[in-house]
């Protein structure tokens, strides 16, 4: 793709003892842009979103963030409370637990206000109109708007993530395994709703997955990792439909075989 990347890593490493989680990997994200990161469990690839969004500091290597206003940014070379903010503004975090993402003691409506507020939002009947209309945006009863999040199934849980993230407009998103705790007939219908906001919104996005079919749903490219490295990379239909390396082969025909 041309233009100037959103987000850009080069040469991130990570190590856990002797252990490289993430071994000199580089990439880049653009504005719109779907980029899935596959392997299988152990490849490295959570590691590294954690690194890209800002959660854990890389060995080597660094993160490069494209802001609206200050230019591009190193994400470890400004202060923790920045690094911070953009989190709770230009971005967002799909954990694969939704217990991860939400607050359990607050309701829904707030779970989805308290990112309003975190981007100057103040007036309380605004804020809860427009929780409200977000949660009927990912198919929750406006009515459960004062319900906590543990009263939810697994599937409503989920959505109410992705309403508390994507309410604010973000222009990335992160998702790590965003479907992976659900029943197959949930995961359905939550990817369909996934694809339809993230091209409604023009937001890039960063999807952890070891499921090829998810990947091939919601990317638009697609990175392979295996032992912490990256061992091929492209459009996602192009990979998976040609693999090139072995151990990509090996994925796509282990998906195909079962």
């Amino acid at each position: 793709m041309t233009g100037v990347p959103l987000l850009e890593a080069t040469g991130l490493t990570r190590r856990f003892g002797n252990q490289v989680a993430c071994d000199a990997v580089s990439l880049s994200v653009y504005p719109g842009e779907v980029l899935g990161i596959v392997g299988e469990s152990g490849s490295g690839k959570t590691s590294l979103l954690h690194s890209l969004a800002g959660h854990v500091a890389p060995d080597e290597g660094s993160v490069r963030y494209a802001t609206l206003h200050d230019g591009v940014v190193d994400l470890y070379q400004i202060g923790e409370a920045r690094r911070r903010l953009l989190s709770r503004t230009d971005w967002g975090f799909v954990h694969q637990s939704a217990r991860d993402g939400l607050r359990s003691d607050v309701s829904a409506g707030a779970n989805v206000g308290e990112r309003l507020m975190a981007v100057g939002a103040r007036h309380y009947g605004a804020i809860r109109s427009e929780a409200s209309a977000w949660l009927a945006r990912v198919e929750i009863d406006q009515a459960r708007i004062d319900d906590l999040p543990r009263e939810f199934s697994g599937g409503m849980q989920q959505r109410l993530q992705i309403a508390r993230n994507l309410v604010t407009k973000p222009r990335l998103i992160f998702m790590d395994e965003p479907t992976a705790s659900l029943d197959v007939s949930v995961q359905a219908r939550l990817l369909d709703l996934l694809r339809q906001l993230v091209a409604e919104l023009h937001v890039a996005a960063v999807i952890v997955t070891h499921d090829l079919a998810v990947a091939r749903l919601l990317a638009h490219r697609l990175i392979v990792m295996r032992e912490g490295r990256v061992v091929e990379e492209g459009l996602t239909d192009q990979v998976l439909d040609d693999p090139q390396h072995p151990y990509t082969q090996l994925l796509v025909s282990s998906v195909l075989q079962a």
